[in-house]
């Protein structure tokens, strides 16, 4: 009874610490090439900020009509200062692997991303 009881011990603890010892941590390379896109992704929202002027005011419009050409300037300048204070704060804790693991901290990722227009899913649901 003691030999069952023992055997099965090691084997539950084989089970539950043997996936720990067996993963192996990531390369020092790969570490490093997230950092180095988290410094490059940083710089290029701050050196590129600006475009989301244009792009807020085109996209607004979209939606708005023409009410959303005067909204989309300023929704502009608030994406071109969010874009760029959010491009030097990853630029500057490029080393830091936050958020999640050196994922972008805004979305889209780049300020040409995300031009396609949005779904319109009111059909949809008033079909229903």
């Amino acid at each position: 009874m003691k030999k069952l009881l023992l055997v099965s011990v090691f084997l539950c603890a084989f089970v539950v610490f043997g996936p720990g010892r067996a993963t192996a941590d990531q390369q020092p390379e790969v570490i490093v090439e997230k950092m180095a896109i988290k410094l490059v992704r940083g710089v290029t929202n701050t050196v590129t900020s600006i475009v989301e002027l244009p792009k807020q005011t085109i996209l607004t419009g979209r939606e708005m009509g023409p009410v959303g050409y005067v909204i989309g300037p300023i929704k502009g300048v608030g994406m071109t200062v969010y874009r760029a204070v959010i491009g030097v704060t990853e630029a500057v804790f490029c080393m830091v692997p936050q958020p999640g693991y050196y994922d972008p901290m805004i979305d889209p990722e780049y300020v040409w991303q995300g031009w396609a227009p949005k779904r319109d899913t009111t059909k949809a649901i008033e079909e229903k």
